[in-house]
């Protein structure tokens, strides 16, 4: 098994995505990193990670306080380039991430056959091809072992293969791979490079890859 890594340094620019629900299924936010890195990010004092398992919480509900103060944390201890959250149910709760958080919070949902089908296809090539490293977080590894592709027509969504067998990491990892992969097209890495450039010319001196089945 795949050690699970530590979390990349204060400062990293990376691109996040969140899957969220609130009575059933899971609710969890990944982040990618510039250069592919996909990792489950921890909050708050006890460094839990951003997952919630609605049956471990008060009323057997996702704690939507603690979703809003995870992502927040995320934008203070990270440079999020753009943060794609799927929205049935979370509408009010991507507005308010968005009002704090202008030009980088946008709503991509999932449930559109076509657009999730390319998202899948450019994630599972992606993994195949090396371009998407993984932390080693043990969850998402579970999650990602439940996926299975269900067909509508010609093209194919994910879904889980019994009720208690969930795939919420899965989706928020792919949505996390889609905001990496629109921000690199829109100058993502150019932009930090440029910044790189620019502060060293200031200075006086001189991972296991899982598949979806």
């Amino acid at each position: 098994m795949q050690e699970w890594l530590p979390a990349p340094p204060k400062g990293t620019p990376i691109c996040l995505g969140a899957d969220g629900s609130d009575f059933d299924d899971w609710t969890a936010i990944r982040a990618e990193t510039l250069d592919g890195l996909q990792f489950t990010p921890r909050y708050g004092p006890d460094r839990l990670p951003t997952f919630w398992d609605p049956k471990t919480w008060p009323g057997a509900r996702t704690p939507r306080d603690q979703v809003q103060q995870a992502a927040d944390e995320l934008f203070r201890w990270y440079k999020v380039e753009r943060f794609y959250f799927d929205p049935p149910r979370f509408e009010t709760d991507i507005d308010a991430l968005e009002s704090r958080h202008p030009g980088h919070v946008f709503e991509w949902w999932t449930n559109r056959p076509k657009q999730m089908h390319a998202a899948l296809e450019r994630f599972s090539a992606d993994l195949d091809a090396g371009r998407i490293t993984q932390d080693g977080c043990p969850v998402t590894a579970v999650h990602m072992a439940n996926a299975r592709r269900i067909p509508r027509g010609i093209l194919y969504v994910l879904d889980k293969p019994s009720k208690s067998q969930k795939i919420d990491l899965v989706m928020a990892s792919v949505l996390a791979h889609e905001a990496a992969a629109d921000a690199r097209a829109d100058g993502w890495g150019e932009k930090q490079q440029m910044s790189v450039v620019h502060f060293r010319r200031g200075m006086s001196s001189a991972r296991n890859r899982p598949h979806l089945r």
